[in-house]
Order: C-alpha cells, then structure tokens, then sequence
C-alpha cells in the first residue's frame, strides 16, 4: 500500500498553523513541521501559510535557512502551495514596512490597496469576508477546480506582478486584483482556503492530488 504523501508547512513563527494542517490532513495529506531545512527537504510538497508582517516573516525565514530550502524544493519540482503571506514572499519586494526584499521568484511587488475604489467610493482596507475568485490558466491544480468559486479574505496588500502570464486567479476588490499566482511548481492565493468551507477543502484536495502525482 503506497503511504500518503507527506507535506512540510513552514514555520516562520507567526501564522494560522493548527487550522492549516487540520485543513490539509482532512484532504489527505501527513503534515510535518516545516520548523528546519532538513525538514522541508524531507517533504514531497510545501506549504507556507499566512499572517503576521511581510518584514518579520521574511526575516525569520532568511535567518533560519527556510527560504533556502523553500526555494530548493520549488527548484525540484516538489508543489510548493502558498497562502496569503506565503503568495506575497514569492516577489521580489513588499511595500509593508518597506520597500522589503522578498523570494524574488516572481517579478513584481505587493502593495496596499487604494483606500478609493474605481468609481471614487470609498474602500475599507483590510478586505475582509468572502468574495469570488476567477481562476485561469491551465497549471495542475486547476484541473479540478470550478472556472470561480468564493473565498475568504483577509488583507490590506495584494500582489502586482510584472509577469501577466503568472496570474493565476482575479477577484474584484474596488478595482480587479490577482488572487492567485502559478509557474511551474508553485501555486499560491491570496485569500485563505482553511476558512473557506467546500471551496477551500476543494482546493486544498485539487493540492493533495497534485503532491500525489508528483511524487
């Protein structure tokens, strides 16, 4: 009998990480603590979860060697899956407290939103609460996936990427915004899958079968 496949969620010391997992094992998958580079090279896929400042996640992840191994396991082709603050290291820098140096695997930066709509109606910043996610693009995890579904967000940056083809995923917040990005062996959204009911477990079961696959 072939043993689940077994996933590293990293630890950077902030983050919704019990929900994450529960949200992951229901569809699956064995999740490991992705506390160390050695564990993160341990894993078939990787999973970075999100909340907490851009400036002190990427500091924890660079000055205990995470980012390193993050970055060697999306090199080998093992499913890197990210989570709000986890699709938002993928660039190369963040406005929040910033400018600050990101992942640099996408061109392209993440910044506030405008606090005024397209119309000039007033925006409230943070979004928060569900709204309905557009996914295109023919990467893996979207084979099972419905055209749209809804989602739920919680956020005051959104990424801008340089690069139109990696976007993955658009939703409407005052203006249109990318919610999902994918290349190769990444996949990471914005908004947040273990708090978002049928649709998340949809997701998260689409990332269980491509870890499977890529085994």
């Amino acid at each position: 009998m072939t043993s689940k496949a077994r996933v590293a969620l990293v630890d950077y010391g902030a983050g919704n990480l019990r929900s994450v997992a529960k949200a992951l094992e229901r569809s699956g998958l064995i999740v490991v603590p992705g506390d160390s580079p050695e564990r993160i090279d341990g894993a078939d896929g990787v999973v970075l979860p999100g909340a907490g400042a851009f400036k002190d996640a990427l500091t924890h992840l660079r000055e205990s060697g995470l980012q390193e191994a993050v970055l060697r396991a999306v090199a080998s082709g093992r499913p890197y899956l990210g989570l709000c603050l986890g699709l938002q290291v993928l660039f190369e820098e963040g406005d929040e407290h910033g400018p600050i140096p990101g992942f640099g695997h996408f061109e392209g930066r993440v910044e506030r939103f405008e606090e005024q709509a397209d119309d000039g109606s007033r925006l409230l910043v943070p979004h928060i609460g569900w709204n309905r996610v557009r996914f295109m693009g023919d990467h893996p995890m979207l084979v099972d996936l419905p055209e749209s579904d809804d989602f739920y967000f919680v956020h005051s940056y959104r990424p801008v990427p340089s690069d139109p083809s990696v976007v993955a995923g658009v939703c409407e917040y005052g203006s249109e915004f990318t919610a999902a990005v994918a290349k190769g062996s990444v996949f990471a959204v914005q908004f947040h899958p273990e708090k978002s009911q049928q649709a998340g477990k949809r997701l998260l079961d689409a990332y269980c079968n491509w870890v499977e696959q890529s085994r």
